[in-house]
């Protein structure tokens, strides 16, 4: 079912009055973004302006209303903020006026309304019965495992959940690290071999230039800043992120190894966005990249086949934009490859033999066969213990 459909059978309606949204339905849910402040700590400013926006609206309601923060916030939020701005705003006191719930959501950029209908769980955090009963209705039709908690545990649970991912890519890039000191070893077939435990699992084992994107950068530095302040070390979450902050410079490293001086070398850069399938560009490794390469006095050129216009925006002429990969890595001394698009995936290295002045690759997502390419350009990968010269 596609959104065009829902509205087409009345069931989803649009509006820009906060009044009408409120007045008009039992249940609202804040859904807004949670930015960082500079110093790392979460920025509330949205939720609480959206808070606010509800508190009003309610002051012309007599029902019970429920809210539901989906938006991922850090522990004592609701207590401490929503709550607090909620009844200043409506003139009504939290669990008699109107209820308060928690209800993280553990979408995927790409997948979002797939993630929703088939979730992995469902997460509901409330303090007073009649909340967790009426989102427990709201969900009950979905058959996937379902966990109640108080609201101060479903909003650290939503954290912990990105921070646990973010360090098994962090861990096993830093084992891909020490890999590439070891010559005959390889990351990946490490990774395979763990994978095979059950305590370890297969998913998030694959070692690359880094991670990105618009949710588990901003949430690992709010739950550090958050654990600062709480008197908290968090060792682990501070190694994660020192891991992946230095993780995008390997690339630029294996270059100059092959290369020696970056200066004036013509470089191509496949794929800008943070993942395939998305046209986003927040704290993608390409960015940190394609600006250390700048700092070298690279000549670059980029391609991406959805995030092009979003990285004009931040380089402008400095850099050149390819209409294709291949004339991307036209006449190019070195290509990294950095986002695992599937038409990367369709490049023969007779490509990059046939049309690059110097054929070296660095495959920074490991979606080629270093053997295979070997017999044609020069290539280093993530994570490969070894240096095959091309023939």
């Amino acid at each position: 079912m596609t959104i065009e459909d829902c509205v087409d059978k009345g069931t989803l309606r649009t509006t820009c009055d906060p009044d009408e949204a409120v007045l008009s339905s039992d249940v609202t849910f804040i859904t807004v973004g949670t930015p960082n402040k500079e110093d790392g700590s979460i920025d509330l400013k949205y939720v609480l302006e959206a808070s606010n926006m509800i508190g009003k609206a309610l002051r012309r309601k007599n029902e019970w209303h429920l809210i539901v923060v989906k938006s991922t916030v850090v522990p004592r939020t609701i207590e401490n903020f929503v709550r607090k701005a909620i009844e200043e705003a409506s003139g009504k006191v939290a669990f008699k006026g109107f209820g308060l719930a928690v209800n993280p959501e553990f979408l995927k950029e790409g997948s979002a309304i797939e993630d929703f209908m088939k979730p992995d769980r469902i997460v509901i955090g409330a303090n007073d019965e009649k909340s967790m009963r009426v989102l427990e209705e709201i969900y009950s039709s979905f058959d996937c495992p379902k966990l109640a908690t108080n609201i101060n545990t479903a909003e650290l649970m939503k954290y912990a959940n990105n921070a646990f991912l973010a360090m098994k890519v962090s861990f096993i890039n830093m084992m891909g690290n020490l890999c590439e000191k070891l010559p005959g070893t390889d990351v990946e077939v490490i990774a395979k071999g763990i994978g095979f435990d059950c305590r370890i699992g297969p998913l998030f084992l694959r070692a690359g230039a880094g991670w990105g994107g618009s949710c588990w950068p901003k949430d690992l530095k709010a739950l550090a800043n958050f654990g600062k302040n709480t008197n908290v070390r968090l060792p682990l979450i501070e190694a994660t992120l020192e891991i992946n902050e230095n993780q995008p410079y390997r690339v630029i490293e294996l270059a100059e190894e092959l290369l020696n001086s970056l200066k004036l070398r013509k470089i191509s850069v496949l794929g800008l966005a943070f993942k395939p399938n998305t046209d986003d560009i927040r704290e993608a490794v390409s960015i940190k990249i394609v600006k250390a390469l700048l700092d070298r006095g690279a000549k670059v050129s980029v391609y991406d086949p959805a995030a092009i216009k979003n990285v004009r925006q931040i380089f402008d002429n400095r850099i050149s934009y390819a209409n294709s990969a291949l004339e991307c890595i036209k006449d190019s001394e070195c290509a990294m490859i950095i986002t695992e698009w599937d038409e990367f995936r369709e490049l023969k290295p007779e490509d990059y033999a046939r049309l690059m002045k110097r054929p070296i690759l660095i495959d920074g997502r490991r979606i080629y066969n270093t053997k295979e390419y070997t017999r044609y350009v020069k290539i280093k990968a993530i994570g490969l213990g070894e240096t095959c010269p091309s023939n």
